[in-house]
């Protein structure tokens, strides 16, 4: 040919292509900017399946309940139904039957109770359900530098403890806490609420989260489209239940949902530094019940709700308030939910360790969501390792228990001094400007 052979044009590089290009390009900044968080967590997480077994197979299993909640689960199998004459080694039934069915379950897949090699693996599999449901959180706000995922997981002695070597109830409860908080995230509100409430009846601390659930309930839906959920989360209490009401109403209510319980002075974690006389105190839990309830008003009327907008707007449907009805975000939903929860720790009677769980996988969160910029990255990861120093230090001491009271305190005051939160239209219009300058 006259003109010889024409060299084909380079066409447009493949997007995948584009992404790794640019992976490559801000590799020093993978562990600092929340776009990475997916790739990150993805890989924080496969890791996780090695340190799991690393524990099992190397770190010796101690028995503190499993032997108990056995014990508790075979009596219902042998025909006892009257929640009074339910108790294991370490004394009575005090969990909700929501518990009983679950590890029931637990007893006749590990032989009855006998297998606790299976059983801490079945308790892995579930860590890694509950840190799927968190890592999934926290990909979708986007608020927490991945470099601090690494905290959230693989650096928690305690928290592996607590799944895999001591097989406690707590994290079966919260990882349906935080499937119910994911349905929350997608908009799934219902099927949410059943979830939320078969968590309750595994234990009775993810009540917690019922403050925070209910202002978004009426935010929402206001109080009449409020009532049909809950009606669910109490007819799956009702129904789970059954048996046990039948037998003896009194016996079930009083043992299942004891609000009243007294704590040992020698398990507190975050008491320590007070007298056990005041620690046992009646007026003492008086009083910190009536802070907490003033926090958790506090924080509806000043933080969560919108400015200038009445508190009883919220009963109202949304299409007949005052001011226009706007849709949740994420980041309002979780950082609800998430700080209504560590209001009631920051309040508890007593902390024992396994409680932990309950709040340590929001810890990040509620860090990075508070209101003071100056608060440094480093002094954040501080206020975390200090934390798990309280945690991990056994038998807790003064100092340890003032350590943790000063980090909530911090975390507490960060939350209070957080600007509010954007609706989801006045969010996307914030958003937009910002698109434009980079076009």
């Amino acid at each position: 040919m006259a003109g010889g052979l024409r060299r084909k044009s380079a066409g447009p590089p493949s997007p995948l292509w584009g992404k790794l290009n640019t992976l490559w390009q801000d590799k020093h900044l993978v562990l600092f900017k929340t776009e990475y968080t997916l790739l990150v967590v993805s890989i924080l997480w496969f890791l996780e399946i090695g340190i799991n077994v690393w524990v099992i197979q190397k770190v010796a299993y101690t028995e503190i309940d499993w032997k108990a909640y056995m014990d508790e689960v075979e009596g219902v199998i042998n025909g006892t139904y009257d929640y009074t004459q339910l108790k294991g080694d370490t004394g009575p039934l005090v969990y909700p039957a929501g518990f009983v069915y679950i590890f029931t379950a637990l007893y006749y897949i590990t032989s009855h109770g006998v297998n606790i090699r299976l059983g801490q693996y079945l308790f892995a599999a579930f860590y890694l359900v509950t840190l799927f449901l968190v890592f999934r959180i926290y990909n979708r706000t986007k608020k927490v530098p991945p470099y601090v995922f690494f905290f959230v997981c693989c650096a928690s002695y305690r928290i592996h403890s607590i799944f895999v070597l001591r097989l406690f109830n707590d994290p079966v409860a919260m990882m349906l806490l935080f499937a119910a908080v994911n349905l929350f995230m997608d908009g799934h509100w219902t099927l949410g609420c059943g979830l939320y409430s078969l968590a309750v009846s595994v234990k009775m601390n993810v009540l917690l989260f019922a403050p925070g659930l209910l202002f978004l309930l009426l935010s929402e839906f206001g109080f009449v489209r409020t009532i049909p959920k809950l009606s669910l989360c109490a007819g799956i209490q009702l129904l789970l239940g059954l048996p046990f009401l039948l037998e003896n109403p009194s016996g079930y209510m009083s043992r299942a949902f004891d609000l009243g319980r007294q704590f040992m002075f020698k398990w507190t974690v975050n008491w320590r530094f007070l007298p056990e006389w005041l620690f046992l105190n009646r007026y003492f839990h008086l009083l910190l019940l009536a802070a907490h309830l003033l926090t958790l008003l506090l924080f509806v009327l000043r933080r969560w709700k919108r400015p200038g907008e009445s508190i009883f707007e919220l009963l109202k449907e949304p299409c007949k308030r005052k001011s226009p009805a706007q849709t949740n975000t994420v980041d309002h939903i979780i950082l609800i939910l998430f700080t209504s929860n560590f209001i009631g720790m920051c309040f508890s009677r007593s902390l024992h360790y396994q409680f932990y769980v309950w709040y340590f996988h929001t810890l990040p969160y509620l860090l990075w969501s508070g209101g003071v910029k100056k608060l440094a990255h480093l002094l954040r990861v501080l206020i975390l390792g200090l934390i798990e120093l309280s945690w991990n230090t056994y038998p807790s001491t003064y100092s340890s228990s003032v350590a943790l009271h000063i980090c909530h305190l911090i975390i507490l005051l960060c939350l209070w001094l957080a600007p509010p939160l954007l609706s989801a239209t006045a969010e996307s219009q914030e958003a937009a400007p910002d698109k434009d300058k980079q076009q």
